[in-house]
């Protein structure tokens, strides 16, 4: 609906104007929509998506609000603040040059999250951030089985969108699991970069896991100020991706 528009009587003193030609009408009214179309792609359409594939740690699980506070979200932010891209109205309307996309889902296993990959994968993907395990290897699920999940999600993801880059973001167990399921559960996930080719952030939860301060009572998940520790660290990596 119109807003504001009114009907105004004709002015009969008003001077005629001469009626442009049919054809530069039709020319004009053509430049206008294709000028309001190429503008409403600037504006509103992201040129590239980035799905960030986790579980709680992820999905920002005890923050009150994980749509602002969780690493993903931080991470939105930061690419926002990049330059606009080559031909985009230089413009705060343009948009951002990437899409955010919260995938994580709490008590995430790499097995559920192979089940429901395709699902996610519905959607174009440029950079799909690999984050799952932890729930894993809290439930003492062998490493080998993880790894075989993982290397399926990959799979997935390239079979779908092989000009996808992949970011694996790593996993470790406390010393409580045993010494050496913790050394192979680590392990894994530099094995996988290495036949993969991808990208890797080894832990995580670098400079948050073990730190009370950064760390809801639970010890497991990130306060903000642990979320965006993990946002700089990821960050390091993901905008060599870009």
């Amino acid at each position: 609906m119109l807003i504001g528009l009114k009907s105004t009587p004709a002015v009969a003193s008003a001077p005629r104007r001469l009626a442009a030609p049919a054809g530069a009408r039709l020319f004009f009214l053509l430049g206008l929509v294709l000028t309001a179309s190429f503008s409403s792609a600037a504006e509103f359409t992201p040129e590239k998506t980035i799905v960030f594939f986790g579980d709680s740690l992820t999905a920002g699980y005890g923050l009150e609000s994980p749509a602002t506070d969780a690493f993903p979200a931080l991470l939105q932010e930061k690419l926002n603040a990049l330059p606009a891209p080559t031909g985009a109205a230089d413009t705060p309307a343009s948009g951002p040059r990437w899409r955010v996309v919260n995938a994580g889902l709490s008590g995430e296993t790499t097995a559920g999250g192979l089940r429901r990959v395709d699902w996610i994968l519905r959607q174009p993907v440029d950079i799909f951030v690999l984050a799952l395990g932890g729930n894993d290897g809290l439930r003492g699920v062998a490493p080998a089985i993880s790894e075989k999940n993982l290397q399926a999600i990959i799979d997935r993801v390239r079979a779908r969108d092989p000009a996808a880059k992949i970011l694996l973001a790593g996993m470790m167990m406390p010393g409580s699991m045993g010494e050496d399921y913790a050394k192979t559960f680590a392990a894994m996930y530099p094995a996988l970069a290495a036949k993969n080719h991808l990208a890797l952030v080894p832990f995580l939860l670098d400079g948050v896991g073990g730190h009370p301060k950064l760390n809801q009572p639970d010890g497991i998940h990130p306060t903000p100020a642990g979320h965006a520790i993990i946002a700089e660290n990821l960050w390091l990596v993901l905008k060599t991706l870009l």
